[in-house]
């Protein structure tokens, strides 16, 4: 159930936002693209991609502080470092030299039973590498090398910038698919000789259909996510070995009846989260098909 109500709450997000720029731009007026010949498809196409991709980039320049502050990670100073978090610091350092990175990013831990890891931030140059206080615990070095890698592939890849984009254009081409649609119905139903419609009818649909085409849009959006984590797993395998992967993957099988519930925006960034019997909205795939893959791979 705890997987279902994460699955519901990312759609609803995402639904929510939506909703709030149709309610928003109907209450203000705000229909510069509707002219007395029809829409003024330019117009709209503006419109739908500056109030589509404003919120996706706002969270994306947000997101290590968001991340910071919603798990408590905790950053590790070089300078009076731990033995173990030295460990830390020796394999990121090390991943991004082979990854050609320039700058070295954050590295964090965060205090949580579940056995975990994931990789945030605006840029490859500006990102948060954050493992589990229970990853600590519970994996061995050659385990939590294998985990950094698939992190510092989402990083090298610049995963975090491409989720963002294409959430980005899903919002923009549901705002723009819906007000034509919501017109369209609109002007057919409009009982004026003119044509002329009813904004409170055009803007009822277009709140309608912007629901609707969110809902299809974040299946895309996770089909994308899950495609990440497989390139993911394969760059960690390339970077530390294929075995070394494996390993890891399965020790986060056997730990995975343990999720940390704060911060669920930040569940589809983690290395392990449990798939939803809701497959085309999940953002990860099984992690036995995961393995599956990986021991298939050459």
């Amino acid at each position: 159930m705890g997987m279902l109500k994460r699955v519901l709450l990312f759609i609803a997000t995402n639904i929510l936002v939506i909703a709030t720029i149709s309610i928003i731009t109907s209450a203000l007026g705000l229909h510069s693209y509707l002219t007395a010949y029809g829409i003024d498809y330019v117009q709209l196409a503006i419109f739908c991609a500056i109030w589509g991709t404003a919120g996706a980039f706002i969270s994306l320049f947000m997101s290590k502080f968001i991340a910071k502050m919603a798990m408590g990670v905790v950053i590790i100073n070089p300078n009076n470092a731990t033995r173990e978090e030295r460990f830390l610091l020796e394999i990121i350092y090390g991943l991004a030299k082979k990854l050609g990175l320039r700058k070295m990013p954050e590295v964090g831990i965060y205090p949580s039973p579940e056995v975990n890891a994931f990789a945030t931030g605006p840029t490859k140059n500006s990102s948060l590498v954050a493992v589990s206080s229970g990853l600590l615990m519970n994996m061995n070095r050659d385990e939590i090398e294998a985990v950094l890698g698939h992190e510092m592939s989402h990083v090298a890849n610049g995963d975090m910038v491409t989720m963002t984009l294409i959430q980005g254009i899903v919002n923009a081409f549901a705002l723009f698919l819906s007000r034509i649609i919501a017109y369209t119905i609109s002007v057919a139903m409009s009982r004026d000789e003119r044509g002329d419609i009813s904004y409170l009818t055009y803007s009822l649909f277009t709140i309608i259909f912007d629901i609707l085409f969110t809902l299809l849009g974040t299946i895309l959006v996770a089909a994308f996510s899950r495609w990440r984590e497989y390139r993911a797993d394969a760059g960690g395998a390339k970077l530390v070995g294929r075995d070394k992967m494996i390993a890891a993957l399965k020790r986060l099988q056997m730990a995975s009846g343990i999720e940390d519930e704060r911060a669920p925006s930040l569940a589809a960034l983690k290395i392990s989260h449990h798939s939803s019997w809701m497959s085309l909205f999940s953002t990860h795939p099984p992690l036995e098909k995961r393995i599956t893959r990986l021991e298939e791979l050459k």
